[in-house]
C-alpha cells in the first residue's frame, strides 16, 4: 500500500499536486485515533481508486507550516487537489464508498 508508505515532506507534496489526477491528502496527527481509523478506510480507497487517484498522508506535526498554510485546525482533514489547485476539503472523515465518489467527481 502507497498510501502508508507516502508520508510527504513539503518539498514531496508540492511536487504531487500537479500530477493531472487527482490526489487526496490526509492531513493527520500521529496521537490522533480517528486519523488510524481513517487509515484503514484511506488503504481500501487507494486499492478502489486504482491508478485513478493519487493518496498520499502529511503529518501536521512534522509539517506545520503546510498545515498553516492550509488553515488546519483539526485532524483528520481531508483535501483533494487537482492539477495543483484545491478542490475539495473537509474535516472527520467519511466511509469508503463515500469518499470513492468525492474523488471520482474529479477524475
Amino acid at each position: 500500500m502507497q498510501y502508508l508508505a507516502a508520508q510527504l515532506t513539503e518539498e514531496d507534496f508540492l511536487k504531487s499536486l500537479p500530477t493531472g489526477k487527482p490526489v487526496l491528502v490526509d492531513f493527520y496527527a500521529t496521537w490522533c485515533e480517528p486519523c488510524k481509523y481513517l487509515d484503514e478506510i484511506l488503504v481500501d480507497l487507494e486499492v478502489r481508486l486504482g491508478e485513478k487517484a493519487e493518496i498520499v498522508k502529511l503529518d501536521v506535526d512534522e509539517q506545520k507550516e503546510l498545515a498553516t498554510h492550509y488553515g488546519i485546525r483539526s485532524v483528520p482533514t481531508l483535501m483533494i487537489f487537482k492539477d495543483g489547485e484545491l478542490k475539495w476539503r473537509m474535516a472527520g472523515f467519511k466511509l469508503v464508498h463515500e469518499l470513492e465518489m468525492d474523488v471520482l467527481h474529479f477524475v
